[in-house]
């Protein structure tokens, strides 16, 4: 390709139709919402035409832009930083029917937007903000809502990770990991065949990790040792999920986890992150941190600015509940991310490369039965603490340990 695109035709067909026939499951008379950054028109626009040519009656293009975020919050009133407009609370309540999708397009166009703005601020709009949209926030955590985010490749995402290319060439070599990824090569098989035979497999693991009824979880790697308390009946979830009209759905795209939502105060020990967090338009290092009794006590990182971004974040939940776990996910060394070598500075590809856990909020469909010991937060922030050398081990109620993760690999 010489025109500057980024992937042919027919690659960008087969990418879009899987986000959204694959991995939402639109069909005639739905309603999708396609959202990204000007820097992913490319990929907005094929997604449209996918959500159009599976049956859709409205397909809505809803743009984003890192520094208009950044203007409300450098020169909004107090009122206007926490505002949310009526029509985009019409728009959460309208994705949460059944007949409602969103696919959102990620990858940073605009690194250090918030650069300058008071961390508090920042925390103090997210707060207000989140406590209208909870509604959606939590229809989304809980498979009400369909729901899928996916990657494009930007000029500086490709800087970051081929920085010996040029950036036309690293953002070709990055789409081409994603179809890698997400198991959209001809050597996958035909259209989704691939994607959708591997999202099945991880629903499958989950589903024998349910069956094991594990009531604690040991997670042993460099500068980690956590005890983490599940709740009776919890379910582990992955892959291809049904939402509750019965619709089949993959919330991220790429995808290589099993994951369940932890009791909230039941984690114990210290942890420390081995991928760079990109949060908010910048590069964390060295998170670490310690939990006594499901509560993070100790949050640390590289840098001091860094930490004070991070720490009002997590504390921006007034109910304190952004300090205790909703999320334990477990990858293991056969992940195609994480057998590549390379950091992506971005969590939907570095948290599907290692084992991670999640701040705030936990997911509702992990307590079929009973929300017993699940956190409610107003934040979900996702953190990468596994590696080549990640131990799990699950403890039945009878004190029976049975490794999950060793030397790598599920012991499954």
């Amino acid at each position: 390709m010489d025109d500057g695109r980024i992937l042919s035709p027919e690659q960008l067909r087969r990418y879009a139709d899987a986000i959204v026939k694959a991995s939402l499951g639109v069909k005639k008379g739905d309603t999708l919402v396609v959202i990204g950054e000007p820097a992913h028109r490319e990929g907005l626009l094929a997604v449209v035409e996918a959500g159009y040519r599976a049956g859709a009656t409205i397909v809505d293009l809803d743009y984003t832009d890192a520094l208009a975020a950044r203007a409300k919050l450098e020169h909004g009133t107090a009122e206007a930083r926490g505002a949310v407009s009526p029509w985009r609370l019409k728009v959460c309540r309208e994705l949460v029917k059944p007949t409602g999708a969103r696919a959102v397009l990620t990858g940073v166009a605009n690194p250090g937007y918030l650069d300058g703005i008071p961390a508090q601020r920042i925390a103090d709009s997210q707060a207000r903000i989140a406590e209208q949209t909870m509604f959606f926030h939590r229809a989304n955590l809980d498979m009400r809502a369909r729901w899928t985010g996916a990657a494009w490749p930007t000029d500086h995402w490709a800087t970051q990770v081929y920085p010996e290319l040029s950036t036309l060439e690293g953002k070709r070599r990055l789409a081409q990991d994603f179809l890698e990824f997400c198991r959209l090569t001809d050597a996958d098989g035909a259209g989704s065949r691939g994607w959708l035979e591997h999202v099945r497999a991880l629903a499958r693991r989950s589903a024998k990790l349910t069956k094991r009824e594990f009531t604690t979880l040991e997670l042993r790697g460099p500068g980690t040792e956590l005890t983490v308390k599940l709740a009776p009946g919890t379910r582990w979830l992955g892959g291809q999920e049904e939402t509750p009209n019965g619709t089949k759905i993959a919330p991220n795209m790429p995808t290589e986890e099993s994951f369940t939502s932890p009791h909230a105060d039941g984690t114990n020990g210290t942890f420390a992150c081995t991928f760079p967090l990109t949060f908010q338009g910048r590069q964390i290092d060295g998170i670490r941190g310690e939990f006594r009794n499901g509560r993070v006590v100790r949050l640390d990182c590289d840098g001091a600015e860094d930490r004070k971004r991070l720490t009002a974040y997590v504390d921006s939940d007034p109910s304190g509940n952004g300090r205790r776990l909703g999320e334990v996910a477990l990858v293991d060394a056969t992940s195609r991310i994480g057998r590549t070598g390379r950091t992506y500075f971005h969590t939907l590809l570095d948290e599907n490369a290692a084992a991670h856990i999640a701040f705030g909020a936990g997911f509702g469909g992990t307590r079929p039965g009973s929300k017993r010991g699940l956190n409610n937060s107003t934040i979900h922030l996702d953190v990468m603490i596994g590696g080549a050398d990640f131990e799990v081990t699950g403890v039945a109620a009878n004190g029976r340990r049975s490794p999950l993760i060793s030397g790598g690999l599920w012991q499954l």
